[in-house]
């Protein structure tokens, strides 16, 4: 048989036609590879070179299957496209063309007309679930949601992070097809679908790599997660490469946002991961990259990536909107309006200065266009990484948070909002998982034991009664009550009021911002106080956006808006009669001024 390429053999089972399948397997420290059957068969893989193992074999789709290693071992498949169960049950063959897809002409939306509403399958109902909620979104104004990751994880409950079989949708929240339905759901209410990858390690449970394959991992170099994926290694390379373009092509996925990729410890293998997929997808076709990188290395954005998640934006907007300072937001407790500044006049606040442990971060990023940056107020980390998953609205001012909220949905970077924002749900987002024996107990205090830096949680009695990750309970009140939008109760409406203020802010981006977007870039941010700034972009027509931003408790003084048109104001019908060049407190006032104006201006 020849050697390995994406023509002849991928890893895992891959249907060849109706009756057979080919089974394949990098198992450089085994001696023997078996093809268990559910039948009872065992059929011997033949060995290849490179440690493959491979075996063309009369299986039809459905069949249940798992390798055994040197006829002891029994493993799934790593490359599984599906489990019977969770990550120890059996492997299934999948027909990848079982479902016939209705939205077929799909060719995906361009990058600047992003809104991306980031969820949980889990706690919105598995795939079923979240298709029901679609109508709904795309009405808001939402053109992507972001799925956290569905790589099948031990349990039945997880954020996903501790996923080990990549290739193999959690079964938990339903059957491949029942994704793709949703997927095609989506494409034809005009929504894009990004799947959240973790490509920088495997979960703690259920990964047998180790014991057959450990040139899967280098012992040289570690993550907080344990020994470092080896991507020196081509096997290694092709197993992340070829599962990102299984959900890319065979599951329609529009985007990818990759998982921490500071812990990648390779630095050949983004751009040529980025490289490798895009030459793979079809011409006119929009398929986005995004990368969460603590590092903010600005000059990946170049490298075929579209944007990274700017933690930067959230740490900076969180520590002026609640006061906060503890542990990583220490990094922002200095001069928070002058980094804020920064961040709306250059993307990054952190550019190659040094954090609170001493290293620096960060590379020059104001050349890069602001939809490079992809900005949110919360997330399911900056929700779930507090120790009892409080949302903004329990946290700060209503009024400070639309405020903050104006700036979010109507500046030129791109807004994530998470499940619930769009009506300030109450309810938390907790960190939960589904572990059993020592591995939960090990989960469970080491969960507590993080918060040993917030003062809130120094005595270690208090750290106690943060909620156990195993126990259903904790899953349970993670999930939004969306139920609550409709109650005929002064919450209720404050939940409607809400959805009404997330809706018209949306429908502004909607017909002001996306049609400028393409061609932005930074221009200006002055800081008019303590909180207080005016950023200033100029839009791919020429035109001028302003966004005067004010936080704080008291108003400011802030430059006229002269020759420019005023498309919103936060602030409150009773101040709307402020003294000119007055920004109330707590308000965000954003302006358009066109290009026709500017070059008046400048004549003048």
């Amino acid at each position: 048989m020849p050697l390995r390429t994406d023509d002849n053999w991928r890893h895992g089972a891959v249907l060849l036609d109706p009756e057979h399948t080919r089974f394949a397997l990098w198992a450089p420290d085994a001696s023997f590879v078996n093809v268990e059957l559910q039948d009872g068969q065992s059929l011997a893989m033949l060995p290849q070179s490179d440690g493959w193992f491979v075996l063309e074999a009369r299986c039809k789709a459905g069949t249940r299957y798992r390798f055994r290693i040197d006829h002891e071992l029994d493993v799934p498949d790593p490359a599984s496209r599906a489990q019977v169960d969770d990550v120890h049950s059996e492997s299934l063959v999948v027909d990848p063309h079982a479902y016939s897809w209705q939205n077929t002409a799909w060719n995906g939306r361009p990058w600047h007309e992003a809104v991306i509403y980031e969820l949980h399958v889990g706690a919105m109902g598995g795939y079923a679930g979240v298709e029901k909620h679609l109508p709904r979104l795309a009405r808001l104004g939402v053109t992507a949601i972001e799925l956290m990751p569905l790589a099948q994880f031990p349990g039945d409950r997880n954020w996903g992070y501790d996923g080990v079989l990549h290739y193999a949708p959690q079964s938990s929240y339903g059957t491949p097809e029942q994704l793709k339905h949703l997927i095609d759901t989506a494409h034809g209410l005009g929504l894009m679908v990004i799947l959240d990858v973790v490509y920088n390690h495997f979960g703690p449970d259920g990964n047998y790599l180790g014991s057959y394959a450990k040139e899967f991992f280098r012992s040289d170099l570690h993550t907080p997660w344990g020994d470092a994926i080896d991507f020196r290694r081509p096997q290694v390379r092709d197993f992340f490469v070829d599962n990102a373009l299984m959900w890319l092509l065979e599951y329609r996925f529009d985007g990818l946002r990759m998982d921490a990729v500071h812990a990648i410890r390779d630095k050949t293998f983004l751009p040529e991961f980025a490289e490798r997929v895009r030459s793979r997808i079809e011409p006119g076709r929009h398929v986005w990259l995004n990368l969460e990188n603590e590092f903010n290395q600005a000059s990946l954005l170049e490298k075929g990536f579209d944007a990274q998640w700017d933690d930067d934006g959230h740490n900076t907007l969180h520590v002026l909107l609640t006061g906060e300072t503890d542990a990583y937001y220490s990094d922002f407790a200095k001069e928070p309006t002058q980094k804020l500044a920064r961040l709306l006049s250059e993307g990054f606040v952190y550019q190659g200065e040094p954090t609170r442990h001493g290293h620096t971060r960060g590379e020059p990023s104001a050349h890069l266009p602001p939809s490079a940056f992809v900005l949110f107020l919360q997330n399911h980390d900056q929700i779930g990484n507090r120790a009892l998953g409080e949302r903004l609205p329990q946290l700060c001012a209503p009024a400070a948070l639309k405020a903050a909220t104006a700036l979010l949905l109507l500046s030129p970077m791109i807004p994530l909002m998470f499940m619930g924002d769009e009506w300030a749900a109450s309810e938390p987002f907790l960190f939960f998982t589904s572990h059993h024996g020592e591995l939960a107990d090990a989960v469970r205090e080491g969960r507590r034991k993080e918060f040993a830096d917030f003062a809130a949680f120094a005595d270690p009695e208090k750290r106690e009664h943060i909620p156990d990750p195993n126990d259903i309970k904790t899953f349970e009140a993670s999930r939004p009550a969306f139920s609550a939008v409709d109650l005929d109760t002064d919450i209720g409406q404050d939940h409607r009021s809400w959805l009404e203020f997330y809706t018209q802010l949306l429908a502004l981006r909607h017909q002001e911002i996306m049609p400028r977007l393409q061609g932005a870039r930074f221009l200006s941010t002055d800081t008019l106080g303590d909180k207080a700034v005016s950023a200033r972009w100029t839009l791919g027509d020429g035109s001028e956006l302003r966004i005067d931003l004010n936080l704080s408790e008291h108003a400011v003084d802030a430059p006229p808006q002269t020759g420019a048109r005023e498309i919103f104001s936060s602030a409150e019908k009773s101040s709307e009669l402020s003294p000119p060049g007055t920004l109330n407190a707590y308000t965000a006032i954003v302006s358009l001024k066109a290009s026709d104006v500017l070059e008046e201006q400048d004549e003048q």
